[in-house]
């Protein structure tokens, strides 16, 4: 392809949404390009448009929303005129789309191989040896190891990382002139996240493939991208080169994006004079399952090994590591919300690791969970003031008094206590997850565990819980158990942090100490991963 032609031309792009919505346009007058081996990152707020313009440059809007205004051109071809059957011939053919979620972007019933193929049988009149060699050539280019067992492998026996790579297989083996990729590093950890990255650069590069690359994440944003759209409520507030928009931003909202991004560098903490109270301790804490199946001889998994924490009064622990490290496996455990298999665990001086769950009950509200998605973690036909005043009220409070509480503990986190007849749905996300970590508050818990809980939410909401739970911690005095894989989060808001590795915790000190100095090779390879780790972002004014 000729380099000078874009790949993608969007012109006076407008989408209008249904009448009642809360704007007239998902997307509004919008124009970008995209040049071939060229990546252009698509940033912004959940409902700022990103997604909206994905699916119509790819022909997949819901019947509800609709173009009105303006011109695609996908190599010069105008998409917006083109009919379903051209369409459906471009898609896989010449443009090419990965989505967020690989589980449910892919058929459970379809072994991997099967799912590739697909899109040859459908686009070329390869025969099927042809086609299944060209499976396995684009499987190894995507790096997947033991292709030729993979290739009848199904999504499910396939990790998060290898399945994303099937995703990225089926969008590249037709070699499209322009890949659409919708946040596919979201759900990944960092050191997989950080291989789907350099894997996109290198498919991009080798194949003069022109990307689109939609994401919240401003440390991919650096790591790749030649060019930064910003968009805000569906208008284009901000366009050009990844120096520019980064360093030197000129819109209010993109200064105040940036200004949102954690530091990589842990924050001063002044360090009390005395030991505080310890809250909670582990010693030696393990959890190991049983994995049994018909079709070969059971085994043993050990999910967590030999844990040994500690978490004093008014201090932040965080636990940080890949998936599958164990982190949330030790949270569930010493919340016992699962069953320890050995070690024991110390709740303000108390043994709670082998307590019946008659014994355990009067020690569980002194330990609450916040969890990653707030979503499945309220009840949706129950009205939020129900759900925060539920767990008080079960250990003997009045309803008035809980009631009380509640309306005292909305204002805590920055909510309208006049709010709680609402439910979920009318809430937004970051708004769903204070209410969550009100209701946690509600039990006046002694420690409070954050199990990715700020994973999900926009740059900005996010800097705004987290310094929202930092205000909770001092003001309350609460013991802080904070789960992520995030390392800038980590880095701003702990006091000590564990480095967890298949089940075991590599290291363990001062955030300081193992963000400065970190000893273990994990540890170190963890750190090198993180995207935009070089970047330091910069703090500017909103005006």
């Amino acid at each position: 392809m000729n380099d000078s032609v874009p790949v993608l031309e969007v012109a006076g792009l407008s989408v209008e949404l249904p009448s009642g919505a809360d704007r007239k346009f998902a997307i509004e007058a919008m124009s970008f390009q995209v040049r071939p081996r060229e990546i252009v990152c698509l940033v912004g707020e959940s409902g700022s448009g990103k997604s909206v313009a994905a699916f119509t440059v790819m022909g997949l809007l819901p019947k509800a929303l609709r173009p009105v205004a303006g011109r695609i051109a996908l190599a010069g071809e105008d998409l917006l005129s083109a009919p379903p059957e051209r369409l459906r011939d471009l898609r896989g053919s010449r443009m090419g789309m990965i989505f967020q979620e690989p589980m449910t972007a892919l058929n459970p019933v379809m072994t991997c191989g099967a799912q590739i193929d697909e899109v040859l049988a459908v686009h070329t009149s390869l025969d099927p040896a042809a086609r299944r060699a060209r499976i396995l050539d684009i499987m190894n280019q995507v790096r997947l190891p033991e292709p030729e067992r993979l290739i009848d492998a199904y999504p499910h026996q396939l990790s998060g990382g290898q399945r994303q790579r099937i995703m990225i297989a089926m969008a590249l083996v037709l070699e499209p002139a322009l890949l659409i990729a919708d946040e596919p590093t979201t759900a990944l950890d960092v050191t997989t996240q950080a291989q789907i990255l350099e894997l996109i650069k290198d498919l991009q590069r080798d194949h003069a493939t022109g990307v689109l690359f939609i994401t919240h994440d401003f440390g991919v944003v650096a790591e790749i991208a030649h060019r930064v759209a910003v968009m805000q409520w569906g208008k284009l507030v901000e366009f050009g080169t990844t120096e520019d928009v980064l360093k030197r931003p000129r819109h209010p909202y993109t200064k105040m994006l940036i200004s949102s991004v954690p530091g990589i560098v842990p924050r001063h903490r002044p360090r009390p004079e005395t030991a505080r109270p310890t809250v909670l301790k582990t010693e030696a804490l393990g959890k190991t399952y049983a994995d049994a199946a018909w079709f070969r001889k059971s085994r043993t998994v050990k999910a967590a090994e030999s844990v040994s924490i500690e978490v004093r009064r008014g201090e932040t622990l965080g636990i940080v590591g890949e998936s599958g490290s164990g982190k949330s496996t030790v949270a569930r455990c010493v919340a016992r919300l699962i069953e320890p298999s050995a070690g024991r665990i110390w709740l303000a001086g108390d043994d709670i690791a082998g307590l019946s769950a008659g014994r355990l009950r009067p020690h569980r509200r002194k330990i609450q969970i916040v969890f990653q998605d707030p979503y499945r973690s309220l009840n949706p036909r129950r009205t939020v003031g129900e759900s925060i005043v539920e767990g008080p009220m079960n250990y003997g409070l009045g309803r008035a008094e809980a009631l009380a509480r509640a309306r005292s503990l909305m204002e805590t986190v920055r909510l309208d206590p006049g709010s709680l007849d609402r439910y979920p749905h009318q809430f937004s996300g970051g708004q769903r997850q204070r209410i969550c970590i009100a209701r946690a508050l509600a039990m006046e818990p002694e420690l409070l565990i954050a199990d990715e809980a700020v994973s999900a939410l926009d740059v900005s909401v996010q800097a705004q819980v987290l310094e929202l739970l930092d205000d909770i911690r001092q003001k309350l005095d609460l013991a802080m158990l904070f789960i992520t894989h995030d390392l800038r989060v980590a880095a701003q808001v702990c006091d000590y942090v564990a480095v967890m590795s298949q089940g075991q915790v590599v290291e363990y000190g001062t955030a300081p100490q193992v963000f400065g100095a970190p000893r273990h090779d994990y540890t170190k390879a963890l750190f090198a991963a993180a995207p935009g780790r070089n970047w330091e972002f910069g703090k500017f004014a909103a005006g």
